[in-house]
């Protein structure tokens, strides 16, 4: 029986339990556009609109005095009822009047100011403002004087679902490694959203792909795009758009959504090795191309790109990789054959090579992929072309004595013409090279004969150039150059190195070196130069003088007693005969001039002139130098005393200014010019005193007088002319004009 009670108990409790559970919720989702009443005075009241409100009210959460609430985006026909003010001293007699002021109070909010409804006249928007804050105040209806102070409240405007999610940053563009693994990260999106994060779930967003599956996938809450699929290739398909959405009401039906773009790019990595296009490559080349020309190019295709697909080309294996080489092209990416030796198509028609392409950036992670390189065939053919003489050596070098004969046969080259068809050759020498035309060139053999003498020692080397041309083709021609070196002959006497003067000292001692003396000879012998120093035969028992040969090929002169004397005997001449050691030797004789000198007990020369030995002993060139200044500065002074005393002594020429009288006698005849040098006696008139030892005789005639000088005829025609004559003689071309002035 107990047992059945508490079963009953149990049931009875359990509705009420589930009911006292479930009815809150259904309270706190009521609408929220019930009026609100806010009461003024201490302590606070809240006159209810009837007993469902007060149960509304106070199951949402109590009303908190200074606060109402609204709905954003309310529309109606009417206004909307946010609440009611209502004050204690109010006794409903209709003599309190209800006055609003605050944010949008008048534009926004209306207050009946009898009943203290508040209205919202506008539509309002959460995300514009969220709360208003205002001021009621009740006054007297008759007085409008304040009834108690004014309270201040705000009104909150309560959100609604009414913004989609946005991607402020989209599109978007993210990039991934090619053949990547599974999961790896992409990139991350968001969106935001404008409504109320706190309220309700109208901002909660989840994430999805709406376009981009199986490829890739999507976090639902970070937005994280990651790949879904491993190994994808970029050369299969390079990029991806995928479709991403943003969902509020963390994703319920009835939510509000919004979308973007992201394009997925896949970058390149090294996964392709490269392959020829064709195993077998054909070329065919002139055997007489230019070396380093380009033959042909190969070329292996890689799907990659970028530095995954550069290739180095290389020629492994063939009968040609002497001859040819291959370079890679790092624009084209292909590999270029060029020649590198020259190809002869008479000796070898047709080259086969090897050639093989490798990457030059590997990537480890894929070498399993099998190795990252390939291989093909170049075969090149040599076409025969007309080629130009071919002489037997690159270069020739050819010698000959300088005492050679004329037309002898100093060398020859040979050529040929390397084509099947073997055209004869000729051959010539480029003047150019040999323009004093020292050698000759037989067309027909190639034999280099001496034309004109050659001297060793003007030119030891003499370069030329041979010309072979083809006779049946001669635009077919060769050149060599050929080096002709010309050998020494002893011909060349030997002789003093310079012009040598020996000085000997008049207190030298015997057996002392006067000089040291060498000698130059312009042949060049294989052995170097060798000479003999000796005395003429008839010097050979020279009582002044001896020679001593050094080892250094020099020669020393010795004197073979003391006490010369530059009195008796200044200079000496000694011949020596110098010797070569050729076959046959020559020989000359040189002279050395030996003065004699007066040296100081040092042995420094000091004079070597004979008249400075009869100067008194210790004078001095300074000394002597002095003595000459007065000397010479005597004889200045004696000549300037004569002078101004045969100045003194001569009388006036002219006495008496008053008696000055001219006689200007004027001649006809012309003269002879500048270049009459013989028409006057100019000493005559520089030396007015010798005027009477020109005067003519009396007993001559005048005309014989005339004729003979008819400067000094005019001068002196007058006899009484005194003797102190001063005159002035103009001499022209075309007259003689004599002016004489004298004193009565």
């Amino acid at each position: 029986m107990p047992e059945r009670l508490a079963e009953m108990l149990l049931d009875l409790w359990t509705p009420l339990i589930i009911l006292w559970i479930t009815l809150p919720p259904c309270i706190y989702m009521a609408p929220m556009n019930q009026p609100q009443v806010l009461m003024s005075g201490s302590p606070l009241e809240i006159n209810s609109l009837g007993e469902e409100q007060r149960i509304l009210n106070r199951s949402k959460r109590g009303w908190v005095w200074n606060q109402m609430f609204v709905l954003e985006e309310f529309s109606g026909p009417e206004p909307i009822l946010v609440g009611r003010l209502h004050t204690d001293l109010d006794p409903g007699s209709k003599k309190i009047k209800y006055i609003l002021s605050g944010d949008g109070a008048g534009t926004i909010f209306q207050i009946n100011d009898v009943t203290g409804d508040i209205h919202a006249i506008k539509r309002l928007d959460r995300e514009e403002k969220a709360e208003y804050t205002l001021t009621a105040q009740a006054v007297d209806w008759e007085t409008s004087k304040p009834l108690e102070p004014p309270s201040e409240f705000i009104i909150k405007v309560q959100d609604i679902n009414d913004n989609a999610p946005e991607f402020l940053n989209g599109p978007y563009h993210a990039t991934v490694p090619e053949m990547s693994i599974l999961g790896t990260s992409v990139t991350n999106v968001t969106a935001t959203d404008a409504d109320d994060p706190v309220y309700g779930n109208s901002a909660k967003l989840v994430y999805s792909i709406l376009e981009g599956q199986p490829y890739f996938s999507i976090e639902p809450e970070t937005a994280i795009i990651k790949t879904a699929l491993p190994n994808m290739d970029r050369e299969a398909k390079e990029e991806y758009l995928v479709v991403i959405q943003a969902k509020d009401m963390g994703g319920h039906s009835g939510g509000l959504s919004g979308t973007t773009t992201l394009t997925v790019t896949l970058t390149d990595v090294n996964d392709n090795p490269p392959k020829f296009a064709q195993s077998l490559y054909h070329f065919s080349v002139p055997e007489d191309v230019v070396l380093g020309t380009a033959i042909g190019r190969v070329k292996a295709n890689d799907q990659d790109i970028g530095e995954n697909a550069q290739s180095s080309y290389d020629i492994i294996d063939g009968d040609g990789t002497a001859l040819f080489e291959i370079t890679s092209d790092a624009q084209a990416q292909d590999g270029i054959i060029r020649l590198r030796k020259p190809l002869d198509f008479e000796t070898k028609k047709s080259y086969t090579l090897k050639v093989e392409a490798a990457n030059v950036h590997i990537d480890p992670r894929f070498s399993s992929r099998g190795p990252f390189k390939d291989t093909a065939t170049v075969k090149i053919v040599v076409e025969d072309a007309d080629e130009p003489p071919v002489f037997s050596s690159p270069t020739y070098l050819l010698e000959v004595h300088e005492n050679a004969a004329l037309n002898s046969v100093i060398g020859q080259v040979t050529a040929r013409d390397p084509d099947i068809t073997s055209s004869p050759i000729r051959f010539s020498i480029d003047r150019h090279t040999d323009l004093e035309r020292q050698f000759n060139i037989n067309a027909d053999d190639g034999k280099i004969t001496l034309a004109t003498p050659l001297d060793r020692e003007l030119s030891v080397w003499h370069n030329i150039t041979i010309i072979a041309t083809e006779i049946r083709n001669h635009s077919q021609i060769s050149r060599v150059p050929v080096a002709i070196k010309v050998l020494d002959v002893n011909d060349n006497a030997p002789e003093f190195a310079s012009e040598y003067e020996a000085f000997l000292c008049e207190n030298g001692k015997p057996g002392q070196v006067i000089q040291t003396v060498s000698a130059m000879d312009k042949d060049d012998p294989k052995n170097g130069h060798y000479f003999l120093y000796s005395l003429l035969p008839e010097m050979v028992n020279n009582p002044n003088f001896t020679i001593k040969k050094n080892e250094d090929n020099s020669l020393s002169i010795l004197a073979k007693h003391n006490g010369f004397n530059r009195q008796k005997q200044e200079v000496y001449l000694l011949p020596i005969v110098i010797s070569d050691s050729g076959n046959p030797p020559l020989s000359s004789t040189s002279t050395l001039t030996i003065r004699v000198c007066g040296c100081s007990n040092d042995g420094v020369v000091q004079s070597c002139n004979v008249e400075a030995y009869v100067l008194p002993i210790g004078l001095s060139m300074g000394a002597l130098i002095a003595i000459l200044a007065c000397i010479i500065l005597l004889l200045v002074i004696v000549v300037l005393f004569v002078t101004l005393r045969r100045h003194k002594n001569e009388p006036l020429i002219i006495k008496d200014d008053e008696d000055v009288r001219e006689n200007i006698i004027r001649y006809d005849d012309e003269g002879g010019g500048e270049e009459d040098t013989e028409a006057f006696d100019i000493a005559t008139l520089q030396n007015p005193d010798g005027i009477n030892g020109f005067l003519p005789r009396w007993g001559l005639p005048v005309q014989w007088w005339e004729e003979r000088n008819p400067i000094q005829t005019c001068l002196f025609s007058r006899s009484r002319i005194p003797r102190s004559l001063r005159f002035i003689f103009f001499h022209k071309d075309t007259k003689i004009n004599c002016i004489t002035q004298w004193t009565t």
